[in-house]
């Protein structure tokens, strides 16, 4: 059985007598885009860190394609495209000489790798030529992204990847990450910004004060929670309540009737055909609850301060 991207069992790393994270489990298949979501001070980072050999855990153990994280993090490292939750580079350097210097570490072809830094930069708008120290934060973020995807590796680990990017370079971001998967890589990446999990990830999972309390796919947690229902009325009739099972939070303004439902469509769909309010619907709208709703449900609105 082939090795799996990322397995970590029972990690657990305190700063003294501050938690990080606590008895954290969790396994990425080959091929995922893999979601690590929780607000600022949840663990994230202390997970990644542990994961590339920059913290040494507690207790517990983390694997990347079977090696041993500490032991064997030399290897691990010519397989994994890293990008830090902070961009710290030598200001001196233009983006192309840091990028260049990158790619000359990780052992690329000259021109090769210089071809797919402009192709890179193109995508991103970057200018190549400005020097670290001139750039503002988001462009720095555009190096980091470029340098982390440039070796093309195995493994992507990112850390709040589209922090200090505007919505349209986000949406870029997103398309370049569906590349990676495209090409074969798997992506683990954190983030507290739900949406932008939503739109690209397979499976997620939802840490809480350092543990993690739900590994799902996107796609069953979002069956197994609250539906948002909608039904526009023809004018004149009126609906005051629905007597089905899952059903509450019952709103309405005489032609809208909204309410929050649990049960199976079957069950709602017989109801409303047995009752006859079928013969008054001039609309019927079920949405799926977001991955911010999800979300507050398992953490509710609490949150750390900083995120370790």
């Amino acid at each position: 059985m082939p090795a799996k991207p990322v397995e970590i069992e029972h990690l657990t790393k305190y700063y003294g007598a501050t938690r990080g994270v606590e008895d954290v489990s969790l396994t990425v298949e080959e091929g995922d885009v893999f979601g690590f979501i929780g607000p600022n001070g949840a663990g994230k980072t202390t997970t990644i860190r542990s994961l590339l050999d920059m913290i040494f855990p507690t207790k517990g153990s983390a694997r990347i394609f079977g090696m041993d994280t500490h032991r064997d993090s030399k290897e691990i490292k010519r397989l994994v495209g890293y990008l830090p939750s902070e961009d710290f580079y030598y200001k001196s350097m233009t983006a192309r000489e840091l990028l260049d210097y990158s790619a000359r570490l990780h052992g690329l072809d000259r021109p090769a790798s210089s071809r797919r830094v402009k192709d890179l930069a193109a995508l991103l708008e970057l200018d190549l030529d400005r020097k670290i120290k001139a750039l503002s934060r988001g462009n720095r973020r555009k190096v980091s992204i470029i340098k982390s995807v440039l070796p093309e590796p195995r493994l992507l680990i990112l850390d709040e990847p589209t922090s200090g990017l505007d919505p349209l370079m986000q949406l870029r971001v997103f398309e370049l990450l569906r590349q990676q998967r495209e090409r074969g890589a798997t992506v683990f990446f954190s983030s507290h910004i739900l949406s932008e999990v939503q739109k690209i990830c397979s499976r997620v999972a939802i840490i809480r004060d350092g543990t993690v309390v739900r590994i799902e796919s996107l796609e069953k947690l979002q069956k197994e929670h609250l539906k948002k229902v909608t039904m526009t009325l023809r004018p004149g009739v009126s609906l005051d309540a629905i007597d089905v099972k899952g059903v509450s939070e019952l709103t309405g303004d005489g032609t809208s009737v909204r309410f929050l439902y649990s049960g199976s469509a079957d069950d709602l769909l017989g109801y409303l055909v047995a009752k006859g309010i079928h013969r008054d619907l001039e609309d019927f709208l079920v949405e799926q609850s977001t991955l911010e709703e999800i979300f507050i449900d398992y953490y509710g609105r609490g949150g750390g301060e900083d995120d370790r």
